[in-house]
């Protein structure tokens, strides 16, 4: 067969697009090999042009004007990898209107803008590809718009933040305090300076949006996910979940009512089962378990970021892109299909809760029965309970429980009701815990 050569024009010189380019030089051979497509580099447009990168390029290609390298004609395939939600929705909205396909790890800009960009996309028949967007290497995307396309999906949870993981790993581990464990991590490039979008769960927030959209059909914004995050969690708090045998993950979850058809997201600390497959993950890997009703459970693991896992999601998109474009097949994979037969995006309120509660408690008799009656008026149960006799902080010792309610909202009165009695110091630490279905 003959080979095609397909022009490739890439905005951001950064870490990801270093990392792609680092693997389309080693394994462009590889690739042309497998496909009959041969990827050409033809411009790259960055803001800074002058430091030096660890990948060698040629200068004539290097630009500071994005603008004049999408109206190129040479570039077929357009790779957006500056980040933010301003310059790059401008960027690739002037891409997708001139008909030319783009490529993208944005994950923000997808859970801001997604639904204006699959509109455009599809108003020009012009591909959208998005997969580096969601958990760096792993391919999920690909495997929900392809692999799993004859199956509902019941559910979705994944560790979809590497600086999270890494940090909970390291406090359970070696038992370290939360703000040590930041500081290593920012110290080693494994967290940013400023950590907050990972550390109080924004970023699993806009990778969780783009995986319930994708797999309900329907769009998931941002404020309709409860977010909380993993910000000055306690070592503790790990080592007694560990003794009742689970471990505590920053969990993206997406759960779907088959009857009703309703979505509810949901980006929460939870504590999972030491026998489970994703309590096994850790580090700075990270996980997704879908569950389909036909294929039942499939998992998918691996390094959720870096330059060179992120960029061969890039170049597997490209590849998918590139052989639509010499096949004349655009949109032979739309960037999002609209499911009408799903319901709505509903809060966790209504949905049964299992929580690990723990408790600062006054050491006098009748304090445990005042808890216990403030859970049942509200149909809590108590389903396990840990004493400690340490540490004891002003007469008070922690009590752990693990407690089941009908609904999420019931819990949420029981909690309000008990941070107000006098023989509970300080505020309840509480967090969800996840059995998950056989």
């Amino acid at each position: 067969m003959a080979v095609h050569e397909v022009g490739v024009g890439l905005i951001g010189f950064g870490t990801v697009g270093t990392g792609m380019i680092r693997g389309l030089q080693r394994n462009g051979d590889l690739i042309e090999r497998r496909t009959d497509i041969r990827l050409v580099l033809r411009r790259i447009a960055d803001l800074d042009i002058t430091t030096p990168r660890p990948v060698q390029v040629d200068p004539q290609i290097l630009s500071t004007d994005a603008e004049a390298l999408i109206e190129d004609p040479a570039v077929q395939i357009v790779v957006e990898l500056i980040g933010g939600t301003t310059v790059a929705r401008d960027l690739t909205l002037k891409a997708l209107r001139m008909g030319k396909p783009v490529v993208t790890a944005n994950k923000a800009l997808l859970a801001k803008h997604g639904g204006e960009l699959y509109r455009v996309a599809e108003e020009n028949e012009a591909d959208l590809y998005y997969e580096a967007s969601v958990a760096g290497g792993i391919p999920i995307i690909r495997s929900l718009r392809e692999g799993l396309v004859a199956n509902h999906i019941d559910s979705i949870y994944g560790i979809l933040n590497g600086t999270c993981n890494y940090i909970l790993t390291r406090m359970e581990e070696e038992g370290l305090a939360f703000d040590d464990v930041l500081a290593q991590a920012q110290a080693m490039g494994f967290a940013e300076a400023e950590p907050s979008l990972d550390i109080d769960g924004h970023d699993t927030a806009h990778k969780t949006a783009i995986l319930a959209s994708l797999a309900y059909g329907l769009p998931v914004s941002l404020e309709q996910i409860r977010v909380r995050g993993i910000r000055g969690i306690d070592a503790d708090d790990l080592r007694y979940a560990r003794e009742l045998g689970f471990r505590i993950k920053l969990l993206g979850i997406v759960m779907h009512d088959a009857e009703a058809g309703d979505v509810t997201p949901m980006v929460q600390p939870t504590l999972i089962p030491l026998g489970h497959p994703l309590a096994a993950v850790g580090g700075v890997y990270n996980a997704v378990l879908v569950r389909g009703d036909v294929v039942g459970d499939t998992m998918y693991s691996g390094r959720g970021a870096g330059a060179d896992a992120t960029g061969s999601a890039v170049l597997g998109d490209l590849v998918d892109v590139a052989r639509n474009l010499v096949s004349e097949s655009e949109l032979r994979i739309p960037a999002f299909v609209e499911h009408a037969h799903y319901g709505e995006v509903r809060s966790p309120d209504g949905l049964p809760a299992s929580y690990y509660l723990r408790v600062s408690l006054l050491d006098q008799p009748g304090s445990l029965a005042r808890i216990a009656t403030i859970l049942g008026e509200r149909n809590v149960s108590i389903a396990a309970m840990l004493q400690k006799t340490e540490p004891r902080i002003e007469n008070h010792l922690p009590v752990v429980l693990i407690v089941e309610a009908r609904r999420e909202k019931d819990l949420r009165e029981a909690l309000d009701a008990l941070n107000g009695l006098d023989v509970v110091g300080g505020s309840i630490v509480q967090y969800r815990i996840e059995r998950f279905p056989e």
